[in-house]
This record gives C-alpha cells, structure tokens and sequence, in this order.
C-alpha cells in the first residue's frame, strides 16, 4: 500500500526475514564473522545467542547465501520442545531422509549413511538449529553425539546452534559440559547503536529505491531508535506503521513527533489503554454538539455585536473547549480508520490463500 504510494519498490521494512535486507552492523559482522569462522574449522559447534527479533534468522540466510555452490550440505532446522528421538527425526527430516515410524537406532544409522555418502563426495553435513533454546538439555546432547560421526578422524557432522539468552543459560548446565568442550565459539547479538539504527533504515530504505518521498525528518532516526531500543524486528514493526500512518495522512514528510503518535497507537493495541482520548466523546459529533459550536462561535439571533465583554470571554472558554474536543475526535476517527486499513491489509492477506 505504502509502497505505491512513495513509489517504492517493495516494503522496506516487512517483517518476514530477507537475506536481500541483511544490515551489516558491527554485531552482525563479527556473528557472521564466527560463522565463517566455523565453516572452515570443519568441526565443533558454533553457538549465536541474542535477544528477541536481533537478527538470528536473518543471519543465517546470509550464511546460506554465501554457501551456494560450496561443497556443504546445508539445512536449517527451527525447533521447538522436542524430546531426542523427535528431534532426530526433525533433523532426518530436514536432509530429505525417510524418518516416520523408525527407531532411533535407525535414525542415527540413516543418517550416518548419508554423512558418509556425502563425504565419499566430498561434501559434508552442516545443520543450522535455530531457537535452540526450546530444545532440552537431552535433545542437545543427540546433536552432540551427531558430531562423533567421523571418518580417518574427520568430522562428517557439523552443527551450529542460534537461540535466545536462555540458550546460554542451558549450556552453563553441568550436564552440558561435554557439548561445551565442542563449542569452538559463541557470540551474543546486542542491539543496533543510534547510529546503526539510523543505517539500517536508511539501508533498507535503498534497497527498495527510495528517493526521499517521504522526506525522514532528522528526529525520526533518534525517536525510532528511543521506541525500538536498537532492535532490528521493533525497528521493522514501527517503521512499516509510520510509513502506513504517513500514506493513510497523505503526508510526504514523517517528523519524530509522528513517531510518538505511531508508536503511542501501537503501544495502545498491545493493552496499554487510550489514555490520550480517554475524556474524549466516543461518537462523531451530534445534533446537539454542532449547534454548541455555533453558539460558540456568536451565530445567533443576537448577533456577535451584542456580546458583552464577559460574554465574549465565556465564549471564548467554550470555543477553546469544543475546539479541543473536535480535534480529540478527529484523532480518534484517524486511529480507527488506520486500524481498519490494517484490518483490511489483513483479510487480503488470507484471500490471497484462497
């Protein structure tokens, strides 16, 4: 919708990881750097840990990206609670191998098959675990014991694990410390700078050829920044309502005041209450509301002329006070008729399914 309306070429900030949109800031330089790193030790794990919507998954489509056409066999697997055995058939199943039904002895044994018959090809097994903090301390250890599978002292099975904070916490575990002596190097994702975060937009903004329509105000990149806290999906999230705010308002300038309003409705949908239209009419203006404000204004039979002093000063207090309860409308008419854009992008969004 935005993007027509600006001429972009795609939604800028979609939340959908996109390896197209990957921002390389500090932290995710030096993430994919160990990554790197990994791949060409050829062993042991790597471990990425960062909190909510930091980028991990993003991450590892741009390692996948850099790994086309190398002699590895790459898949990715996002887990949930799964206990060893599910988790050995969510790995089977994320290299093609049959896996319904079979015992684990037949999962490892499948699996070490095709680790062999990869290598006899020159090419090796590497498995992405992403959230991997859901997964149990007992499913981790399968993993672990995924790496024993060698040939002449050569690893065929290699793992790398992405998670939350609390996939560091599971590995502090004292049952861990066999799978800690195969972590060759971890990495903990912190948020964008200010800086950064006024680069990543601008960075995503490019990518989909953005000119200036709209003009970003100098203030938008610090209230962004203040609202989202450094952190890439909250960037994401409140950028692609501003810009929505800004079309819906046919606007081709997005101040820092704009931000607040944006983030202020979106905070307001979460839970936190209207409390800035709360003394606020809940209904378009009435019969009765409009003949106020034109007594207010002096149209009567009496005409402006014959106001006394006091008069007129009473007057003025009411004009001030309906003025204030007119806009109050007007705000929440726009917020309702945005929340039905939304509502509406949604409803597309399944036909499209159809």
């Amino acid at each position: 919708m935005y993007d027509e309306f600006y001429g972009l070429t795609g939604k800028p900030f979609q939340l959908t990881p996109d390896q197209r949109f990957f921002f390389d800031s500090q932290v995710h330089h030096r993430a994919l750097a160990y990554l790197r790193y990994g791949i060409e030790q050829r062993e042991g794990f790597i471990v990425i840990t960062g909190g909510i919507g930091t980028g991990k998954t993003t991450l590892v489509q741009a390692l996948f990206g850099e790994l086309q056409g190398r002699d590895i066999m790459a898949a990715q697997l996002v887990t949930t609670q799964v206990e060893p055995e599910d988790m050995l058939r969510m790995v089977s199943a994320s290299f093609g191998l049959a896996h319904e039904g079979m015992n684990k002895a037949t999962l490892l044994h499948n699996l070490e098959v095709i680790a062999r018959t990869r290598f006899a090809e020159g090419r090796r097994i590497l498995l992405v675990v992403d959230e991997a903090q859901a997964l149990p301390s007992r499913s981790l250890e399968e993993l672990r014991m995924l790496a024993n599978f060698q040939v002449d002292g050569r690893p065929l099975f290699q793992s790398f694990l992405l998670g939350q904070t609390d996939l560091r916490t599971t590995l502090q575990a004292p049952d861990m410390e066999q799978l800690r002596q195969r972590i060759i190097a971890a990495y903990h994702l912190e948020p964008l700078s200010a800086e950064e975060t006024r680069g990543y937009i601008e960075y995503r903004l490019a990518r989909v050829g953005w000119s200036g329509d709209p003009d970003v105000v100098e203030d938008v990149f610090a209230r962004v920044y203040e609202h989202s806290k450094g952190v890439p999906r909250r960037i994401n999230s409140l950028c692609d309502r501003l810009f929505l705010y800004g079309c819906i308002e046919s606007m081709h300038a997005l101040s820092g005041a704009d931000v607040d309003l944006v983030a202020g409705e979106m905070g307001d949908e979460l839970g936190a209450g209207d409390r800035r239209s709360a003394a606020a009419p809940s209904s378009s203006p009435s019969g009765a509301q409009t003949d106020a404000s034109a007594a207010a204004l002096g149209f009567n039979d009496a005409g402006a002329d014959a106001m006394a002093p006091a008069d007129m000063a009473g007057r003025l207090t009411a004009l001030e006070r309906e003025v204030a309860q007119l806009r109050a409308i007007v705000q929440r008419e726009r917020k309702l008729l945005r929340k039905a854009v939304l509502m509406q992008l949604d409803l597309d969004a399944y036909d499209d399914l159809d």
